[in-house]
């Protein structure tokens, strides 16, 4: 069973019951109160799997009450919470790692937020969105609310579900396409002629960080943290084809004594070395994200080179406090 759906059942086998109880003992709670899963762990993103059980997995939910509600009652809520079953349907007593804690139990919205983006409610500026990253923004719209009557917990929720300003979007995209053009078109090849294994090495990663973030960006969703980046890309509808290519280049292949050898006839254009299967994979990619922006109306430039695409999309933002920053940034 994945982890959101075993603890969707634990809330409904206990979980409803507490609140009821709850709502009994304390009617100031009544309709105030939400549940659900959501933030850190692969199964608020549903990318656990047999190995994710092993820590900060099992049984349990998180009940989100608003400050005031949350000083009166948050520990008799609390006591009430903990008095649960701990193992259910065959699954062990959760297993609490240092860096696991308070993700589940009873929890203040406000500073539930704040520990996943740095502020207690959703961003009302341009500058406010810019500076979040977005594996924090990932967590906090991960997983599912199973219950809320109120409303306060989802509204934050459905504020930052609505994805990014289109001028704080266009910004990350060119920062993005900067990156990829810089790291994979440009570097990896001149420290290859080099013999800079490592660096070329370096650039690969770089591009792929890069190029997963990117293509989240088309898509209008945030990339989760470094660990499911490429994950996040298995399931896309605009470019789901990098999914497959970024994984063709972390095959092994013998780059090396393809530049050692390399001679002038083996170079595409005089720059892509077509006997390295990464050079050739890293252009492939370039392009299909060239043309998504292209069809996406963010660039009209008829270039091979992303970081065309990238001034191309800065030319295209509205706000001049975004427009303004550097090509790299955001």
């Amino acid at each position: 069973m994945k982890g959101l759906e075993l603890c969707r059942a634990y809330f409904e086998a206990f979980g409803r019951g507490m609140l009821a109880e709850l709502e009994k003992r304390y009617p100031a709670l009544r309709g105030q109160m939400a549940a659900g899963l959501v933030g850190q762990g692969s199964e608020c993103l549903g990318y656990d799997d047999a190995f994710s059980a092993d820590h900060d997995f099992g049984p349990s939910f998180c009940l989100w009450l608003p400050k005031e509600l949350f000083e009166q009652y948050g520990t008799a809520c609390q006591q009430v919470y903990d008095s649960l079953p701990k193992e259910f349907a065959g699954y062990p007593t959760r297993q609490v790692t240092r860096f696991g804690q308070d993700r589940v139990g009873v929890l203040e919205i406000g500073s539930f937020y704040y520990r996943l983006i740095g502020r207690e409610d959703a961003p009302k500026s341009n500058a406010e969105w810019m500076w979040i990253p977005e594996s924090r923004l990932s967590q906090a719209v991960s997983g599912e609310v199973f219950l809320d009557e109120a409303g306060i917990f989802s509204g934050i929720r459905e504020a930052l579900l609505a994805f990014y300003p289109e001028d704080v979007r266009k910004k990350k995209i060119a920062a993005r396409a900067a990156a990829m053009a810089q790291s994979g078109q440009y570097n990896y090849a001149r420290l290859c002629r080099r013999g800079e294994w490592t660096g070329a090495f370096l650039s690969l990663q770089e591009f792929l960080k890069n190029t997963c973030s990117i293509v989240n960006l088309l898509n209008r969703r945030y990339t989760p943290f470094y660990k499911w980046m490429h994950r996040s890309l298995r399931d896309v509808s605009v470019l789901p084809e990098v999914y497959g290519l970024a994984d063709q280049l972390c095959e092994d292949q013998d780059s090396r004594s393809a530049w050692r050898d390399a001679q002038p006839e083996d170079f595409l254009f005089g720059i892509i070395n077509k006997r390295d299967g990464r050079a050739v994979l890293i252009e492939t990619i370039c392009q299909l994200v060239i043309r998504e922006l292209m069809a996406q109306g963010l660039s009209d430039v008829e270039d091979m080179y992303l970081e065309a695409h990238a001034l191309r999309v800065m030319e295209t933002i509205q706000d001049p406090a975004i427009a303004m920053l550097q090509l790299l940034e955001g």
